[in-house]
């Protein structure tokens, strides 16, 4: 229940006011607890897409992706964008599990 208030809320929103690594977190967390949330994940991916991943971070891209295979939600424009800016980055801002987590979730 508090999971789905949280989707709710933050889909009534529409994230406004939600930082990247509070949008990824958020997706994240949503994953973990293997929670389905269509209409969040659709928003952020919409959201990050439309924002050209302004701010986020290595970490922040890297644990969104992997929550978005987690949940089985695959949005080909979020990868391509994300991809694209992991290889503008050359990947060297990414940890190790950083980059893990990119492969597994592509």
């Amino acid at each position: 229940k508090f999971f789905e208030m949280v989707a709710k809320e933050a889909v009534h929103r529409k994230l406004r006011g939600f930082k990247p690594q509070e949008i990824s977190n958020m997706v994240w967390s949503f994953a973990t607890a293997g929670v389905h949330a269509d209409k969040l994940y659709e928003l952020v991916a919409n959201e990050v897409v439309e924002r050209q991943l302004r701010g986020f971070k290595s970490r922040d891209l890297s644990n969104m992706v992997w929550a978005f295979a987690t949940a089985d939600v695959y949005v080909d424009k979020l990868y391509e964008v994300v991809a694209n800016e992991a290889v503008q980055r050359q990947l060297r801002r990414f940890t190790p599990q950083g980059l893990s987590n990119m492969v597994w979730a592509f």
